[in-house]
């Protein structure tokens, strides 16, 4: 048998350090085994996929040095490598699921949906919806046929009994089927749902073992319970820890950058972002923090792995990325490092429209710019009062900003001044005073040129993360804070009565 593992990212924002973690942990176990890495790219939430997340995908994996055998931009005999492309096989195996019983069309609308949700927390009903729950009479059922009603297919689960899961690394784990519901496997736009692309593409795919987050742990019984009702052979599964915060809380972009390309802009040397990946709930055998991608590879035993939370520390990695830089880098190669990074063509084109009507002489130019090639930028709160709002409302327009930016997809200055000017508007405020804190934020002052065209400059990721540090040099928005300003937040853009406004 050859050992076949995957990593199957969804493309639907910034390249996650967490899953250039577990596509490490993947490629390391596959290499060990002399097998295949593959990456699938799972794009089946058709709204929220991009092209350009896809790419970034894609670079991103490639600069930490994590290639894989078979995808979409490489091939491979066992493709195609995108769910999105794969729509008619899927719908093959779910007409096989509902001829044999084991899934059912459901026809209940969200409405219902939502009332049966209320009914059963009222009744403090705490267990799965199963499938005799969504069952409606079938008179209706057969009116909302007639009319070509959408509906979605769910799987039928059991309401009760215990189902045994083996984990590679954690052996026997054992979960109530009381808490599984009624699983959609494909929704009403005739697209899978994950549970049921992932089963059937690892399957057809050859996977031999399922490597990914303890997340995933819950999701188990079904996909276990799909691979028994199409009489086929499971994979074996391996949940490894989740990445937390300092706080032992998941690893969130609300409390850590986690975008691969805040790291890239950052600064920071692709091997030591690979390297401390690798330190996350792993050890060599001699306990060395620094060492190769190819070290870890010859090294790599997966019974090593701790199933301890491990913490991602971004000053830990400041640390170990300090020592690649001063052993592992001469001067020369170091220039060259700095070149490649920050100084190089495309990036000085990118910036020089910007400044040119700016600057008198060269020595103005990069005063003028230091803030893009910046990590974190030391303010103040004193930093923010000349701007004409009080401080807290800075704060408050600060961190409205950054709620409608986490939603933003396609992040460009048009998308950005719309998004903004919109969210102004809606806050009453002058456009000019609403953005100056931005400036500083951004920037470091409003001296500088388009905040629109910064942010651009500086990509999704680094923009908010500096959002963030603003909002803390203002004094951060607290639990209380935060629940006021989502209460304000949600009634933006609604009339006093609480309809929106069109």
């Amino acid at each position: 048998m050859t050992v076949r593992t995957r990593i199957a990212p969804s493309p639907t924002g910034d390249p996650h350090v967490g899953t250039a973690y577990i596509a490490l942990f993947n490629l390391c176990y596959a290499k060990q085994h002399g097998g295949k890495f593959v990456l699938r790219i799972e794009d089946t939430d058709q709204s929220r996929s991009t092209p350009e997340s896809e790419q970034a995908i894609f670079d991103s994996l490639r600069w930490l040095g994590l290639d894989w055998d078979e995808g979409p931009d490489v091939g491979g005999n066992l493709g195609p490598y995108r769910q999105s492309e794969r729509k008619d096989i899927y719908k093959k195996y779910v007409d096989q699921l509902l001829e044999a019983g084991h899934a059912f069309k459901c026809y209940r609308t969200p409405e219902e949906l939502d009332a049966l949700r209320a009914e059963r927390k009222a009744s403090g009903i705490n267990t799965a919806i199963k499938p005799e729950d969504l069952k409606l009479d079938d008179k209706i059922v057969a009116e909302r046929e007639a009319a070509n009603t959408p509906y979605v297919v769910r799987m039928n689960v059991p309401t009760d009994g215990i189902c045994e899961v083996e984990d590679l690394l954690r052996g026997k784990i054992e979960l109530d089927w009381s808490m599984v519901d009624a699983q959609i496997l494909m929704k009403s736009d005739g697209m899978p749902t994950y549970h049921l692309a992932n089963v059937v593409d690892d399957h057809l795919m050859e996977i031999t073992h399922v490597i990914r987050g303890e997340e995933w742990i819950n999701s188990a019984p079904k996909h276990i319970l799909l691979y028994q009702y199409f009489g086929w052979q499971a994979p074996v599964l391996c949940h490894l820890p989740l990445l937390r915060n300092t706080d032992k809380t998941k690893l969130s972009k609300r409390k850590n950058p986690t975008s691969i390309l805040y790291y890239q802009r950052m600064g920071y040397m692709a091997e030591a972002l690979t390297n401390y990946l690798g330190r996350m709930g792993w050890s060599m055998p001699d306990e060395s923090e620094k060492f190769s991608l190819q070290e870890m590879l010859d090294n790599f035993d997966i019974k090593r792995v701790s199933l301890g939370g491990p913490i991602f520390d971004v000053e830990k990695l400041r640390w170990l990325n300090s020592l690649w830089i001063r052993e592992d880098l001469d001067d020369e190669a170091l220039a060259e490092r700095m070149v490649k990074w920050a100084l190089n063509q495309d990036n000085m084109m990118k910036v020089i429209p910007h400044v040119k009507q700016r600057i008198e002489t060269f020595s103005d130019f990069l005063p003028m710019v230091a803030f893009l090639a910046a990590g974190k930028l030391e303010l103040t709160e004193a930093d923010f009062t000349a701007n004409k709002l009080s401080l807290e409302d800075q704060k408050k327009a600060l961190q409205f900003a950054l709620w409608k930016l986490e939603a933003l997809q396609e992040w460009n200055r048009d998308q950005l001044f719309n998004t903004l000017k919109s969210l102004a508007d809606e806050m009453s405020l002058k456009i000019k005073d609403f953005l100056a804190p931005l400036f500083v934020a951004i920037s470091g002052t409003t001296a500088s040129f388009s905040v629109m065209d910064a942010m651009e400059l500086l990509g999704s990721d680094m923009s908010r993360a500096r959002l963030r540090e603003a909002i803390e040099v203002l004094g951060g928005a607290g639990k209380k804070v935060l629940k006021r300003y989502e209460k304000e937040f949600a009634q933006l853009g609604k009339s006093p009565e609480g309809e929106a406004v069109e």
